[in-house]
């Protein structure tokens, strides 16, 4: 026998269960505005396991003292905290250009050469 359960929710709610729903089912992307502008703190562990090629905590603190990663502690805390954005961001930085890419910024150089009489300032 099957248990129905009734409840009452305005329709603002209603929405977004079903976003919150729908996004959990497509691989965990959040739709919800509020969550898509909110961010993620992770701890060394999460960042750990976030990373792409999965480093040790001793890697993590050899960025830190390098000053290669962005993070942040606390005030009288030794806890450090990683902001996801941040890192995601950091990680772009490291991309390495495609050939066509290399080509546009020369031709782009190369064109306010030929305005500036041959100098580039």
């Amino acid at each position: 026998m099957q248990e129905h359960v009734f409840i009452s929710l305005q329709l603002v709610q209603l929405r977004e269960l079903i976003i919150d729903c729908i996004s959990h089912c497509l691989n965990g992307h959040a739709y919800n505005e509020n969550k898509a502008t909110s961010d993620v703190w992770l701890d060394i562990k999460e960042l750990c396991e976030y990373l792409p090629n999965k480093p040790k905590k001793q890697t993590i603190y050899g960025y830190i003292s390098a000053s290669k990663i962005p993070v942040h502690k606390s005030k009288g805390e030794k806890k450090l905290r990683f902001l996801k954005s941040e890192i995601d961001a950091w990680l772009m930085q490291g991309k390495k250009k495609t050939v066509s890419e290399i080509e546009a910024e020369a031709d782009s150089f190369l064109s306010t050469c030929k305005k500036k009489g041959g100098k580039h300032a």
